[in-house]
């Protein structure tokens, strides 16, 4: 792979904007969590991270799950929305799985009483919401790099 395929690749552009949108997201949410409480700062960064690759993780399965689905990986480029429905979906599933696994039997984290919950699921809205606010952002970023910053939506040659 050359060095301007690899630029191209729309993986490297999902990783990079779901490690940025998502880093801010798990820094803002922090409150609605018990593991960061009386945690040093230190820590507190750590596991931001953490849970920050963990959504680049969820996105580039989303991302490769969508691609199977459209028999591309260049879908976020077409008009066709199936590929981001697809993304939306599965990013979503992961997400409301791993909740419900990381607040329940894996005892991973505890929401806050800060934490509004959906009322059948007991998941939380925060995760719920970071699944449907930051893929949106995502796609557009995404597939703004991929045009060369085109607003019309052409390659730009």
């Amino acid at each position: 792979m050359n060095k301007k395929t690899f630029l191209n690749a729309p993986e490297l552009h999902i990783g990079i904007a779901a490690f940025f949108l998502h880093f801010v997201w798990e820094l803002i949410q922090t409150p609605l969590y018990e593991c960061f409480r009386d945690t040093h700062y230190y820590t507190v960064v750590l596991l931001i991270i953490r849970a920050t690759l963990g959504d680049v993780l969820i996105s580039l399965a989303a991302f490769w799950s969508a691609s199977v689905a459209v028999r591309s990986r260049f879908w976020i480029l077409e008009e066709d929305k199936k590929g981001f429905w697809v993304f939306l979906g599965i990013g979503m599933l992961i997400t409301v799985v791993f909740e419900e696994l990381a607040t329940g039997p894996l005892n991973l984290w505890g929401y806050t009483d800060a934490m509004p919950v959906l009322p059948l699921l007991g998941t939380g809205l925060a995760p719920v919401a970071q699944w449907i606010i930051l893929p949106l952002l995502q796609f557009w970023f995404v597939r703004r790099q991929l045009l060369g910053g085109s607003i019309s939506g052409h390659l730009i040659q």
